[in-house]
């Protein structure tokens, strides 16, 4: 009979929670853009790299894998973020009025 306090969901909750960050950025670097542009691109960057370092001395598995995950999504958003403005200009993503576009 399965005994459900022996069951080790510490994989489970970091696949669910990487998951989550990762669909998280999604939308994330769409809004990003829309209202500044790709001139964010230094805060997902740096960001990314504090987190990635600081995954490398957590003493708790669980959250330096948690940093690294997260410090990798915003390496990956750093790249998403041209990649959006790029589909802006060319007009398969929404365009900010507001904004001029170069």
């Amino acid at each position: 009979m399965l005994n459900w306090s022996d069951l080790n969901v510490e994989g489970f909750a970091i696949g669910l929670l990487a998951f989550v960050i990762i669909g998280v950025f999604h939308p994330v670097v769409i809004k990003v853009e829309y209202h500044f542009g790709k001139k964010a691109w230094p805060v997902f960057l740096f960001s990314g790299v504090v987190l990635t370092i600081v995954s490398l001395f957590s003493e708790n598995t669980f959250l330096s894998v948690i940093f690294g995950v997260t410090g990798f999504a915003l390496f990956w958003s750093t790249f998403e973020l041209f990649q959006q403005h790029k589909r802006v200009l060319k007009g398969q993503a929404k365009k900010n009025p507001n904004r001029s576009y170069d």
